[in-house]
């Protein structure tokens, strides 16, 4: 059978999606090859469970890299055979779908968010107009699409008469162990709580979260990851004098993270609906923090909260002021007898919130464009 390619442009390691898609496509019996990109500081591939191809490229961002890796990609696509193809997001589906009408191969888009609303888009009037054009030209010729959450998945039914099939970001089941106590340094009595992800972005609530530290005297925040608002959310701590209250660590090993995950009083999620992406979004810390079995403090965005709501998993803040974060906080970590309700109610709902159970709607949706061949 000739494989199912995948085209992302992030880089392959660091793309969980494409990672949990990719082991399951494989071990349901696809031959399976991930193209994506390769930078400068790129971790090596050594291990990785199926087969990929990364292009060097000279540019790193803008106009310039978009048209450099989608040539690279459709020359690629060209002289490589497939039987399905797959463009993740926006950013790959013009060459992918050109290749798929030239060739005559199915094709099914998975788009990771609601594109033209993110704040880089949103923000630049002639970079919108580019990706909307090309997204009202082909996405209503689209015969397969899959998305994250049934909010976007309605709004680009309801843009373009397309149904759009739901595949969830969540997490593989994962038992955590805390982390020793001597470890995390934890001054006595204090306790921890946690912001995690690979999209510590700006306009995502962490900024609300540091300034709600000052309030907060029981608490030490580790903020676990990466992302474009470190910089600045580095400056508010020096300028507060919160470095007692607020700690950062880079970027974990996935394992690794979810022990510090385990070891939190509180996950917190704070996304802020500025920006339809960001309203509409479903991060995959909420499902790592359920997994970790842990509670939640979340913004009151429709998906995140119909969530923790459904399955009382913690507690939904309609507020972003700092002073309100930090009292729903205070209590949260405080109130014992909510903890242990939480907590239950948090390890019942990581048996039905998992990838083990979301990757089988992903197959059976791959094998009604894709029959695997017997």
């Amino acid at each position: 059978m000739k494989p199912v390619i995948l085209a992302v442009t992030n880089d392959i390691v660091n793309d969980r999606r494409i990672f949990r898609i990719g082991t399951s496509l494989q071990q349901a019996g696809y031959p399976l090859l991930v193209v994506g990109r390769r930078q400068r500081l790129s971790l090596a591939l050594s291990g990785f469970p199926f087969a990929s191809r990364r292009f060097r490229l000279i540019f790193k961002q803008g106009f310039l890299f978009y048209a450099t890796f989608n040539i690279r990609l459709f020359i690629f696509l060209l002289f490589h055979r497939a039987s399905l193809l797959v463009a993740n997001d926006l950013d790959t589906l013009l060459p992918v779908y050109l290749i798929s009408q030239i060739k005559k191969i199915p094709l099914i888009y998975d788009t990771h968010e609601f594109f033209t609303g993110v704040p880089e888009v949103e923000n630049r009037p002639m970079v919108k107009k580019v990706w909307l054009g090309i997204e009202k030209r082909i996405f209503p010729k689209l015969d397969h699409v899959t998305t994250v959450n049934g909010s976007i998945a309605r709004l680009y039914c309801n843009m373009y008469n397309v149904q759009v099939c739901v595949i969830r970001n969540l997490s593989l089941r994962h038992k955590a162990k805390p982390l020793p106590h001597e470890e995390l340094q934890l001054p006595g009595g204090k306790k921890m709580i946690i912001l995690q992800g690979t999209g510590i972005n700006l306009g995502r609530g962490a900024e609300e979260a540091v300034l709600a530290m000052e309030f907060c005297d029981d608490v030490i925040l580790f903020i676990v990851g990466d992302g474009n608002a470190l910089p600045k959310l580095r400056q508010q701590v020096a300028d507060l004098n919160l470095d007692q209250k607020v700690r950062f660590i880079s970027t974990l090993p996935y394992s690794k993270m979810m022990r510090y995950t385990a070891s939190s009083a509180l996950g917190i999620s704070l996304d802020k609906p500025d920006y339809l992406n960001f309203k509409l979004s479903l991060p995959n810390k909420l499902f790592d923090y359920i997994q970790a079995g842990i509670p939640v403090l979340v913004s009151n965005l429709p998906e995140v909260a119909g969530i923790v709501r459904e399955y009382k998993l913690g507690e939904v803040i309609s507020s972003h002021k700092p002073r309100e974060i930090a009292d729903r906080i205070n209590a949260m970590v405080h109130d014992q007898e909510k903890q242990k309700i939480w907590r239950q109610n948090a390890r019942k709902a990581a048996q039905k919130l998992c990838w083990e159970e979301e990757e089988k709607k992903l197959i059976a949706f791959y094998k009604q464009i894709c029959p695997l061949k017997k």
